[in-house]
């Protein structure tokens, strides 16, 4: 097996380190933003759960996490994006505020396709489409997968 099938993203693939859109910027995801996150989605699960992509997969817990449950979570994230294992950004808006989330992994039952989600806060719900719009035409025109291998709930 070479490392491109190892891989879930070719070897010589620059990873993005983040994406300007007009209403909010996305940043890899790590234990710097766990404060801010753990916010973000505890003060939306109703919403993040009701979002494409999300409904039926419980999560967010109901019951939230704790938050060093919260930040072993996003070290995890972090462990991925460094292993090119799969990619997290969070969603941010002015100078820090988390506003939502980004995931680009593989996919669980076939991974060789891409499973693509992300979330954006209830007070934020309008940009979700916004947040949709810019990710997918990123994912086309930057990253290295082909568009009929990206599976992300349309808006």
């Amino acid at each position: 097996m070479n490392d491109d099938q190892q891989t879930f993203v070719p070897a010589d693939f620059e990873v993005p380190g983040g994406l300007e859109g007009e209403a909010f910027r996305l940043e890899p995801l790590g234990e710097r933003h766990n404060e801010r996150d753990l916010a973000a989605w505890t003060g939306s699960i109703a919403h993040i759960r009701a979002t494409p992509g999300f409904v039926g997969r419980g999560w967010p817990p109901v019951e939230g996490m704790s938050a060093e449950a919260n930040r072993d979570d996003l070290a995890g994230h972090a462990r991925d994006f460094a292993e090119r294992r799969g990619f997290t950004y969070s969603v941010l808006e002015g100078e820090d505020e988390v506003i939502g989330c980004l995931y680009v992994y593989p996919g669980k039952d076939d991974p060789r396709r891409v499973q693509v989600s992300s979330w954006v806060r209830a007070d934020r719900a309008h940009l979700d489409l916004p947040l949709y719009e810019a990710v997918s035409r990123w994912l086309r025109e930057v990253w290295p997968f082909d568009a009929g291998r990206i599976d992300y709930a349309p808006r």
